[in-house]
């Protein structure tokens, strides 16, 4: 019997001047409930038991839930304490982000071993372009079931994966393909969905318009007033009323989506565009050193990040949210690009010094964008003034620095790329609380932010301030 052949090989190559989009097999790997999961498998006695993970206080917000809990009525990103009304009895813990990142980076060890084109979109789910992978690999389906398999095998963990022409339409099959959870109980998913090249809009148009991307709450209202209710209908709008009732650049887009349209490729380098951290606490504060404090401590995790993506950034942002929830945002773009720490934590403080926080914080955060390489767009910004731009030498003519034989002395902007390099050189070598601010250093030690710190809402707050991770067992 003659081997098999892939439709790639049949159709043979793509044109390179015209490329049909319709041969590309793209692929999205989404883990099933993943935070939960891992804690089930780190902790096999909650297995088949409602568990709800992320910020376990009265301000936490849910990250993930088994399926157990979905049966209740728990998703992700509702408030804790409606999870626990809806179930009362589940177990609740917080979330591990340093553990989810440790897994979502042997996840994608799996991944890359069928195609180096493997787009991570968050730490449980990725899209993968195998179009050039088939030939040596197996066709597309064979190769989601693989994935599935190697990742069940080996990190005893459940995934679904969606197999269409374009990225949506992926991720909109990896959807179909997942557990569900209602009255009945847990209903297990089919694993893999296919959407084959043709198939697209008659598992497309029956779809409500609220599973298309960019279609929320207010977007829906506005089509369900054209008499829109799914993604025929919005396919059926002319291209001009759905501009007129959207926007041009938003009706353009979901115009092309309710066709199928998603030209956009897989992109395993995606570009960092901005760096951020904020935290909610457990009870709104007024002290404004203490805020004053907390913005060092994200700038310098922020700092961190920027350096570690290779970037500077021109603009930083502050959030501010009062108790009210009423939430401000300030911004201050630099001349030049800045990674270090103090420089972000000045900005952002000054920024802040010019905010009432009577009415109480519930969150404050910290953001860099405008990121860019170091280099020319990021150079420092000259100076006309001669006295700061170079001091005297010894027989008072400007312009030697006094730098050991005649060398030039670096700029202030260098000087603060090499303390800041030193900085990630002691922490990378003896961990991140090793070094740091003196102004963070408290009686045990230095109180470091680290990505995925409280990223939820605030833990519980035990009696005496003591008390186990695990509540409601």
């Amino acid at each position: 019997m003659p081997a098999a052949v892939s439709e790639t090989e049949r159709v043979g190559p793509r044109p390179p001047a015209r490329p049909d989009r319709r041969l590309r097999r793209i692929l999205h790997v989404d883990m099933d409930a993943f935070f939960a999961a891992v804690e089930i498998l780190d902790d096999p006695t909650l297995a088949g038991r409602p568990l709800v993970v992320g910020g376990t206080g009265r301000r936490g917000v849910v990250a993930s839930c088994s399926y157990e809990a979905r049966v209740f009525g728990v998703h992700s990103a509702m408030p804790t304490a409606q999870a626990r009304r809806l179930c009362p009895h589940a177990v609740f813990v917080p979330g591990r982000h340093d553990r989810y990142a440790e897994l979502s980076r042997s996840i994608h060890a799996v991944l890359q071993r069928f195609t180096p084109l493997v787009e991570g979109i968050s730490l449980d789910e990725a899209f993968l372009d195998v179009t050039g992978s088939e030939r040596a690999v197996g066709p597309a389906e064979e190769i989601a079931w693989s994935i599935r398999s190697a990742i069940a095998q080996e990190l005893r963990l459940d995934c679904s994966v969606g197999v269409a022409p374009a990225k949506f339409l992926a991720k909109l099959a990896s959807e179909a393909a997942k557990p569900t959870a209602g009255p009945a109980g847990v209903q297990p998913g089919r694993g893999v969905v296919v959407i084959r090249p043709g198939e697209e809009l008659a598992f497309l148009h029956p779809l409500t318009i609220e599973t298309l991307w960019g279609v929320g709450p207010a977007t829906a209202a506005r089509l369900r007033r054209l008499g829109v209710h799914t993604v025929g209908d919005l396919a059926a709008v002319p291209c001009d009323v759905l501009e007129a009732t959207v926007g041009r650049a938003h009706g353009r887009h979901l115009g092309q989506l309710a066709r199928g349209v998603d030209d956009r490729p897989v992109e395993p380098e995606r570009e960092t565009k901005s760096v951020s951290q904020e935290e909610t606490y457990p009870l709104d504060r007024r002290d404004r050193d203490g805020l004053r404090d907390e913005l060092l401590r994200m700038a310098d995790a922020v700092a961190t990040r920027v350096r570690r993506a290779g970037r500077v950034g021109r603009t930083v942002t502050l959030k501010v949210r009062f108790g009210d929830f009423t939430t401000l945002t300030r911004s201050r773009t630099e001349p030049a690009g800045v990674a270090d720490g103090q420089a972000i934590a000045s900005i952002a403080r000054a920024l802040f010094d010019a905010i009432d926080v009577t009415r109480g914080v519930r969150l404050l955060g910290v953001g860099v964008s405008s990121l860019a390489a170091p280099g020319p767009a990021s150079a420092e910004q000259m100076t006309l003034d001669l006295d700061r731009a170079a001091p005297p030498r010894p027989g008072g003519v400007r312009g030697d620095t006094g730098a050991p034989g005649g060398a030039e002395r670096p700029s202030p902007a260098a000087r603060r790329a090499a303390a800041s390099g030193a900085v990630d050189s002691v922490r990378e070598r003896f961990g991140a609380a090793s070094l740091g601010p003196a102004a963070l250093l408290g009686p045990g030690g230095i109180r470091v932010k680290r990505t995925g710190d409280a990223p939820w809402g605030p833990g519980a707050e035990p009696p005496g301030g003591a008390g186990g991770p695990r509540s409601g067992s």
